[in-house]
């Protein structure tokens, strides 16, 4: 499994541009991939997307940094060496769509699945199992990523939030919600709730 993450300008694919991309392999932790890009000409930079991220206006043309496709060619690369291609995320249908946008802008054969693990549905269940109440707001899941990592006994992801910070906390909450144990050493300090 490949654990990943992505910071954009938006949240529209066809509007707005992949900043980042970070991502871990799930079986292999020491084998991660992070790249930063610009953004592709005429995409659309909401500053609400840029308080989450840290960017700045300028930092998203940054000329020094690669296109676009060019990481998204990349990514697809690296994963080309793995083992296990499914992607899991805190929400792939986002990030997935993201991908398969900026493939199609820059021409690119998107060889991934369309299958994913989605890391909100694994602490669901995970919770259900335990007898928890996910919380829930409006009548829906409130369960966001800080709540996950809160959850699994880690501190919550640093802010402003970097594609591969995302990936290596999500691979640390999957790892203690399907397995219960600790996957990073990083986070090794951290107990597991539901075993202390």
């Amino acid at each position: 499994m490949i654990v990943f993450d992505i910071e954009t300008t938006g949240t529209d694919p066809y509007k707005h541009s992949i900043l980042s991309i970070g991502a871990i392999d799930f079986e292999n932790p020491t084998e991660q991939f992070y790249m930063e890009c610009r953004v592709w000409e005429g995409a659309r930079v909401e500053q609400e997307a840029l308080d989450v991220n840290g960017y700045s206006r300028e930092a998203t043309k940054d000329p020094a940094k690669s296109e676009e496709g060019t990481i998204v060619a990349e990514f697809l690369k690296w994963l080309d060496g793995r083992q296990n291609i499914l992607l899991v995320a805190q929400n792939p249908i986002f990030d997935l769509s993201f991908l398969q946008a900026a493939a199609a802008r820059a021409h690119l054969d998107f060889t991934v699945g369309r299958r994913s693990l989605d890391l909100h549905t694994v602490a669901f269940m995970h919770m259900v199992q335990r007898k928890i109440a996910p919380p829930t707001k409006n009548r829906k899941s409130d369960i966001n990523s800080d709540g996950i990592m809160e959850y699994v006994g880690i501190p919550t992801e640093p802010k402003p939030h970097i594609a591969i910070n995302g990936a290596v906390w999500e691979a640390e909450a999957l790892s203690r919600l399907i397995f219960s144990k600790n996957l990073l050493v990083q986070f090794a300090q951290y107990p597991i709730p539901w075993l202390s």
